[in-house]
């Protein structure tokens, strides 16, 4: 009968992992991190179904933007140069891999919606190369059916006009 009225004995490590398996904290992460997930994936699917398909006129020749990488920068494949990043010329959009703040995070995914979607849209894009910037990029002029991308995303509040220098906060 002594076995009958044992003291319950501490929690094992089996018993300490499934309590925070049901935790709603454990959840909670779990939700993030397939939101966030999703914000990479999705993207990256879209543009390697749609953009990938866009044939771009050049001056080296035709390129294929095949990912937005955010609202303001592209990736392309060109005969010459083979893979290239390029910065659009003439507008600043929010950054979406270094936010400052929730906001500028949603400001800067609905701005490379916005622009994907111009890009799948189009029926004409061309592109002229004028320089690099600091970080090795292509610096282009883009026009999508003969109208600057920048005055586009501009109008479309997704941007702001921008020629060099300091960068405005997208925050508050």
């Amino acid at each position: 009968m002594g076995w009958l009225f044992r003291p319950a004995r501490p929690a094992g490590p089996m018993v300490r992992g499934l309590r925070r398996l049901a935790s709603p904290r454990f959840y909670l992460r779990g939700v993030i991190v397939v939101a966030l997930g999703g914000l990479v994936l999705v993207p990256t699917i879209a543009d390697l179904v749609n953009a990938g398909m866009k044939t771009v006129a050049s001056d080296q020749g035709d390129c294929r933007i095949i990912r937005v990488v955010d609202g303001d920068t592209v990736s392309l494949i060109c005969p010459e140069d083979g893979m290239v990043s390029a910065r659009i010329l003439g507008f600043d959009t929010p950054e979406k891999y270094a936010p400052r703040c929730l906001g500028e995070f949603v400001a800067a995914e609905q701005a490379s919606w916005a622009l994907r979607t111009m890009i799948q849209k189009a029926d004409r894009i061309s592109l002229a190369q004028e320089g690099t910037d600091q970080y090795g990029r292509s610096l282009v002029k883009l026009e999508i059916d003969g109208v600057d991308v920048g005055r586009l995303m501009i109008r479309a509040g997704h941007a702001r006009q921008y020629g060099g220098g300091l960068r405005g906060s997208w925050c508050g």
